[in-house]
C-alpha cells in the first residue's frame, strides 16, 4: 500500500504565506516526479507545480514567482511554499507522485487526500 499525506493547509489573509507538505509512505521502490494540483469549487483540477527526480521544476503561469516547489528525496516528501497568496488561490490542494512499488513493476500515479487552502480577509 502507498499513502500520500498532505499537511499545512489553512486560512490565510491575502498576501500571506503557507507551506504545504506531502509525505509518501508504504511499499515504495522509487518515486520519480512529484507535484501539486488544486481544485477550486466548480472548477476542474489543475496543475500547480511539479518537480522531477533531478529537481527540474514546472509551474502554472498563475503561480510563477509566488510559489516554490521542493523535495527531500530521503524523506520522500514534497513541499510547496506559497507566498503572496491571493483569493483566487483558494482551493483544495492535492499531492501527486509517480511511484514504482517494485523493481519489476510499472510506475503509477498516486494522490493524496487533499488539504484546504483558503485565502480571505
Amino acid at each position: 500500500q502507498v499513502q500520500l499525506v498532505e499537511s499545512g493547509g489553512g486560512l490565510v489573509q491575502p498576501g500571506g504565506s503557507l507551506r504545504l507538505s506531502c509525505a509518501a509512505s508504504g511499499r515504495i521502490y522509487s518515486i520519480s516526479a512529484m507535484g501539486w494540483y488544486r481544485q477550486a469549487p466548480g472548477k476542474q483540477r489543475e496543475l500547480v507545480s511539479t518537480i522531477t527526480i533531478d529537481s527540474s521544476t514546472n509551474y502554472a503561469d498563475s503561480v510563477k514567482g509566488r510559489f516554490t516547489i521542493s523535495r527531500d528525496i530521503a524523506k520522500r516528501t514534497v513541499y510547496l511554499q506559497m507566498n503572496n497568496l491571493k483569493p483566487e488561490d483558494t482551493a483544495v490542494y492535492y499531492c501527486n507522485a509517480n511511484i514504482r512499488t517494485s523493481w519489476w513493476g510499472n510506475e503509477s500515479g498516486y494522490w493524496g487526500q487533499g488539504t484546504q487552502v483558503t485565502v480571505s480577509s
